[in-house]
């Protein structure tokens, strides 16, 4: 290799600048098209300027039917969760109720196996209450029959029962009278 002569990297140098002003003075404006650009900037700008209350406005109205759409969604979902909490808890207020009942009905099985005492003891009760029910029935027919007795003597029915029970009288206020036998006798009474 032989080493290039300073003059030779000067010249060389001095080609490449060239080239590089000559790529810059092609892609480079001068004034009149820097003017033509800057007019077209310029009326860009104004458009993009004028254009924003309504790119504005438009944005708006999307934001607005965003928001209104995700309002009628979550009230949808809002809904939803509502009426689900509602059907399960009615699912396990119905569940409660069921359990309570069958443990109402263990509860009450186990009151009669407890409480059949009881039961024998009611039915003892009943059973002496009809007993002195009847006593109480035999008592009162037996009073009619005496009171019959005696409102029946003028009739001559009650003789037989006078004789057995001359002056029976029962709480009645009444006179006897003689008729001159001594056998006869009638008793007036008033209830």
């Amino acid at each position: 290799m032989s080493a290039k002569d300073p003059f030779q990297i000067l010249a060389d140098e001095l080609t490449l600048i060239r080239k590089d002003m000559d790529q810059l003075q092609r892609t480079s404006l001068d004034k009149k098209d820097a003017q033509a650009l800057h007019k077209k900037l310029a009326e860009g700008v104004d458009r993009m300027y004028r254009a924003a209350p309504e790119v504005q406005q438009a944005i708006d109205n999307r934001l607005m039917a965003v928001a209104a759409y995700l309002k009628e969604e979550t009230t949808k979902a809002a809904e939803k969760a509502a009426k689900d909490a509602i059907l399960n808890a009615h699912d396990e207020s119905i569940d409660a109720a069921r359990s309570l009942t069958q443990a109402a009905g263990e509860a009450r099985r186990q009151a009669w196996r407890y409480f059949g005492g009881f039961w024998v003891w009611l039915a003892s009760m009943l059973a002496t209450g009809v007993v002195l029910g009847l006593l109480l029935a035999y008592g009162t027919e037996t009073e009619s029959t005496v009171k019959c007795g005696q409102s029946c003597s003028h009739f001559g029915f009650g003789r037989r029962f006078q004789r057995r029970m001359p002056l029976l009288e029962l709480g009645a206020q009444g006179a006897i009278e003689g008729s001159g036998s001594g056998l006869q006798h009638e008793v007036r009474a008033s209830f």
